[in-house]
């Protein structure tokens, strides 16, 4: 495996982690948090799979558009569209107020 898909992966486990931690604290949890973070660990997962077949990827939050790109080398991920497209909401919009 290539160096930076092996970055790429050891990032998308750290935000994996951290929504696991959020989303099971017993004071103050932070759901917000644990979405974003679950929404960020599937982003570098993807851009870890592209990096790894050598498909170009622009700095993207869009969930649909990456698994879109991967379904070249991945053409069974068609099935997580539902999913990432749920899931991509929470890269910025659930982020902020309002």
């Amino acid at each position: 495996m290539k160096p930076l898909t092996l970055e790429w992966i050891d990032k998308a486990e750290g935000d994996w982690d951290s929504a696991q931690r959020e989303r099971r604290a017993r004071k103050r949890p932070n759901f917000d948090a644990a979405c974003f973070h679950a929404q960020q660990c599937a982003e570098k997962y993807l851009k870890a799979r592209l990096q790894e077949a050598g498909i170009t990827f622009s700095k993207t939050h869009d969930l649909t558009l990456l698994m879109t790109l991967a379904l070249a080398v991945e053409p069974g991920w068609i099935a997580l569209h539902p999913h990432l497209t749920a899931l991509s909401t929470f890269a910025v919009d659930y982020r902020y107020p309002g």
